[in-house]
């Protein structure tokens, strides 16, 4: 992966909505899912959710077919997978025991802080 196709991917995915919809996709599968079941799983209005759809294809991290009338959306795993080599390729300079997989994930979130008065 090419650093301005990490910087694109990245950049759609810097979205909370977009975020939930990559992700829901990655849960679903090669199959992925409709526009309308993910619009109704994420509570998101459809006319919203079309143009989060069209950011996260411009950056190649979903594919979208016509199945009937219904529109299938599935992330796109060698985009995702190259994304993820792309951020570790250099991990901890090849030192040997040190991989993105290698701990425990940490949970995101803020840190509460104790403040002493």
């Amino acid at each position: 992966m090419e650093k301005m196709d990490a910087v694109t991917a990245l950049a759609a995915l810097a979205q909370d909505n977009r975020l939930d919809v990559f992700r829901l996709l990655v849960r679903a599968g090669p199959q992925g899912m409709s526009a309308g079941q993910v619009a109704e799983l994420l509570g998101l209005a459809p006319n919203t959710l079309t143009f989060h759809f069209d950011r996260l294809r411009h950056a190649g991290l979903v594919t979208v077919a016509r199945e009937g009338r219904s529109m299938i959306y599935a992330a796109r795993f060698e985009t995702m997978n190259a994304l993820l080599d792309y951020l570790s390729e250099n991990c901890c300079a090849g030192v040997s025991g040190c991989s993105p997989g290698a701990r425990e994930p940490k949970k995101l979130g803020r840190k509460k802080s104790k403040v002493s008065a």
